[in-house]
């Protein structure tokens, strides 16, 4: 009885099973890689969305940053009196300080002429906004008003501005029905709340929105003495200053933006269910397909078990079947995810990569899909009793 125990565990018997029909095969790899790929892309676009939602808060060269409370996100401040940002310098801890303000202004695209709403930061040239050693030299271009630093990055409904810049030609356009000049390139990228984005000097910036008060600002960086305690400092300056503003680290502040999207839209419900969606695809994929295999080889384990095995061990042939199915249908997924994220990547300029927690992710759901299924088919090996199949 062993000797044929250990004859049956070397028969590729799950292997036999899968390819013994072909197509049917096929159909459960292309339905187990298409709900991999909307996995994919669904958390891929999730992730995208909060990553490119905090682009411009990774960039800035602060440890601390105040907020209005009334502030909900990057594309709803509020703002609040300058003067707190100059209350800080009285923590001995707090080496320099930076105001800026943030809005959404309208661009006029220079070739078509169509306008397009664009996030402007405005910031004193002299102060350090960017954590780019090469801005401060951009920066100083903005000295002169009217000046703007224009982000390559931007979606091209903005117009060809990149190309024109570096063919040396003067690009010149409007923003808030204001002429203005470019003078350099950044790089930040656009998000699902911004499609571009364009820095200036809070001179030029007062000139563009004349309605926002000079002694308001949207954002004020706190940079600290080397040492200092980012987390202390936010506590200490949060009791002593007025409840009209918030201090947060940049960590802090990072998880505000992200927050805000995770908690108060749907996008990031939305994506989730999409990713949801695609599992239970999969699953209904998977079951349908080892739940056929079982039912049309109910005489072969019949005899299996007349013969001698137990049902346990049948039951490792069918489990067996699920993670071949999980391998075999993970890795089309895999690929056609990376080709689908290039093209994404090229289109909407959003970065949405395939990183090592989402790839492990996928196949750990892709994984459960196929086992799970799997388990559920085996209730099926139940009814093959010899002596009600023969």
């Amino acid at each position: 009885m062993n000797f044929s125990f250990i004859k049956f565990r070397k028969i590729p018997l799950a292997w036999l099973l899968l390819t013994r029909q072909p197509l049917r095969l096929i159909v459960a790899i292309a339905g187990i890689s298409f709900a991999g790929i909307l996995m994919f892309m669904q958390l891929g676009f999730r992730d995208g969305l909060f990553d490119t939602s905090v682009t411009i808060h990774k960039l800035l060269d602060a440890d601390l940053v105040l907020i209005s409370p009334r502030s909900k996100s990057s594309i709803s401040m509020s703002g609040f009196p300058k003067r707190r940002l100059i209350q800080t310098l009285a923590l001995e801890d707090v080496e320099k300080t930076a105001p800026v303000n943030l809005t959404y202004l309208l661009w006029r695209n220079p070739e078509n002429l169509k306008t397009r709403s664009i996030l402007t930061l405005g910031f004193n040239p002299s102060d350090s906004l960017l954590l780019d050693e090469d801005f401060s030299r951009k920066a100083d271009k903005l000295k002169n008003p009217g000046r703007v630093l224009f982000d390559k990055l931007s979606r091209p409904e903005f117009g060809p501005i990149e190309d024109w810049f570096l063919s040396e030609k003067k690009v010149e356009t409007e923003v808030a029905g204001k002429r203005v000049l470019v003078e350099g390139l950044v790089e930040l990228g656009p998000s699902f709340g911004a499609d571009g984005n364009l820095i200036t000097s809070r001179e030029t910036y007062l000139r563009l929105f004349p309605a926002n008060p000079k002694g308001s600002i949207e954002i004020g960086l706190v940079k600290l003495r080397r040492g200092s305690n980012p987390i202390l400092a936010s506590q200490i300056l949060n009791k002593s200053l007025p409840n009209d503003v918030r201090v947060l680290t940049k960590d802090q502040f990072i998880e505000f933006e992200k927050n805000y999207w995770k908690n108060s839209t749907a996008i990031g419900f939305i994506f989730s269910l999409g990713a949801l969606m695609g599992f239970v695809v999969g699953c209904v994929v998977v079951y349908q397909i080892l739940y056929s295999d079982v039912t049309d080889h109910l005489p072969e384990y019949a005899t299996l078990l007349a013969m001698g095995y137990r049902l346990k061990s049948l039951f490792f042939v069918v489990a067996r079947e699920g993670f071949l199915l999980a391998l075999f249908g993970y890795l089309p997924a895999y690929f056609s995810g990376q080709i689908l994220y290039s093209i994404v990547r090229s289109s909407t300029k959003l970065p949405i990569v395939m990183d090592a927690n989402k790839t492990i992710l996928i196949f750990i759901l892709i994984l459960v899909m196929c086992m799970g299924s799997a388990g559920i088919a085996m209730r099926k090996l139940v009814d093959a009793d010899p002596a009600e199949i023969f």
